[in-house]
C-alpha cells in the first residue's frame, strides 16, 4: 500500500490503496514511517508524500478501526508514524489532491510544508462517529492554524476547500502539481536544508534556540567558505 520511488534528489511516497481513498491500515502506518526515515538526506533531501488516485488520504481505515482491540494502542501507533514524518531526516512536502481526512490530515500536518491542488479539501470528521484524529491531531493542529480555527475544524467535522485551507495556514501553497514545490526546495543545498528544519522544528527555549541558531550557522558558514576557496583554485 505504501509505495516508493526514487527521482533524483526527490522520493516520492506514495499511499497507493485508491480503492479506499488511500485509508490507512495499522501496517500501513509501520511501512509510512520506514519510507519516509530510510533515507540519507544528502543523497535525498526532500521526500514527497501523495495519494493514488485523485485523493490524498481519507485517514484511518474504518473497518480496522472497529475490529482495533487495543485502541490506544492503535492511536500511539498512528503517532509513531506522524512523529516518523515530522522527524524524518529529510524535508517532507505533503501533495494534496482530492480528499484529506482525519489521519490523512494528521499526516499532512506532520509535514515540513503542506501543498494543495485547487480540487483538494480538508476534514477531521471524527466527531460524526464519536471519535476524533488522535495520530497527533489535537497537538500539530492548533500549532498550525491557531486554537480558534483547530476548535472550528475537530468540532464541526466541516470540509474546507484549498483556498480556505490556504487562508488558516493549514496549507502554505496552492499548486496546479504541488510536486513542482517538492523539485524547487530539492535544488537546494542538503545541507542548509537539514539544518533550517532542525532549527525550525526545535521547540527548547528562546535563549536555547538562539545559540542553537548561531552555531549552526557557523559550521555552515565553515562549508560555504571551504566551497568558494575550492571553487578559486
Amino acid at each position: 500500500m505504501i509505495r516508493t520511488t526514487a527521482d533524483g534528489s526527490v522520493r516520492t511516497v506514495t499511499l497507493d490503496r485508491p480503492d479506499r481513498r488511500n485509508a490507512l491500515r495499522p501496517a500501513d502506518l509501520d511501512d509510512l514511517a520506514t519510507a519516509v526515515t530510510d533515507v540519507d538526506p544528502e543523497e535525498t533531501p526532500v521526500v514527497y508524500l501523495r495519494g493514488a488516485g485523485g485523493n490524498f488520504c481519507a485517514g484511518a481505515d474504518l473497518d480496522s478501526v472497529s475490529e482495533v482491540a487495543d485502541p490506544e494502542a492503535f492511536a500511539r501507533r498512528g503517532q509513531r508514524a506522524a512523529n516518523a514524518i515530522a522527524d524524518s531526516p529529510a524535508v517532507v512536502v505533503a501533495g494534496v489532491d482530492g480528499a484529506a481526512r482525519g489521519g490523512g490530515v494528521e499526516m499532512a500536518l506532520a509535514c515540513d510544508l503542506r501543498v494543495a491542488t485547487p480540487t483538494a479539501t480538508f476534514a477531521e470528521p471524527g466527531v460524526e462517529f464519536g471519535l476524533f484524529g488522535a495520530w497527533g491531531g489535537t497537538v500539530r493542529l492548533p500549532r498550525v492554524v491557531g486554537e480558534g480555527e483547530a476548535m472550528d475544524l475537530a468540532l464541526s467535522g466541516r470540509v474546507v476547500d484549498a483556498d480556505e485551507a490556504l487562508r488558516m495556514g493549514l496549507v502554505s501553497r496552492v499548486a496546479d502539481d504541488p510536486r513542482h514545490v517538492a523539485e524547487e526546495i530539492a535544488r537546494n543545498r542538503p545541507d542548509a536544508l537539514g539544518v533550517v528544519k532542525e532549527r525550525l522544528r526545535d521547540d527548547g527555549s528562546d535563549e536555547a534556540r538562539e545559540t542553537a541558531e548561531a552555531e549552526a550557522f557557523a559550521r555552515l558558514h565553515e562549508r560555504y567558505v571551504d566551497d568558494i576557496r575550492r571553487s578559486r583554485e
